[in-house]
């Protein structure tokens, strides 16, 4: 009767350790630090004229809340440009800031979910 209650016993202790596994699957610390950098175009336009604007410098962070940017690149006079922006996996992000040097647009922030390598639509506003 004594191994009857043990094999019942390690039979319970398995099941619960298997629910959990399956519930929360296993531990990957080591993919939500994982790191990369996407290939991004731009083109910016104003939303008043349709026109390229020139000289906008994008800035990027890995995270929203990284209050650190650096700059990754500056739009030609034909408002394009094309950056690599750092990320951080299973974060969401990155957060990209496009800034007119000469102050005549409101900067404008994004983050992206989707990085696929295309040419992205970016207008400002005065």
């Amino acid at each position: 009767m004594k191994w009857l209650h043990n094999l019942l016993r390690g039979c319970s202790l398995t099941g619960a350790l298997f629910v959990f596994q399956a519930c929360y699957g296993s531990p990957q610390d080591s993919l939500r630090f994982d790191s990369g950098e996407a290939s991004l175009t731009f083109s910016v336009v104003s939303v008043e004229t349709g026109e390229p604007v020139g000289d906008v410098r994008i800035l990027s962070a890995e995270t929203e809340g990284q209050k650190e940017m650096r700059e990754v690149g500056t739009t030609g006079p034909d408002g394009r440009a094309s950056v690599k922006i750092p990320y951080l996996r299973n974060v969401r992000g990155p957060f990209v800031r496009f800034e007119d040097k000469a102050g005549a647009y409101v900067p404008k922030d994004t983050v992206f979910l989707d990085l696929q390598p295309r040419e992205i639509l970016i207008e400002l506003r005065k």
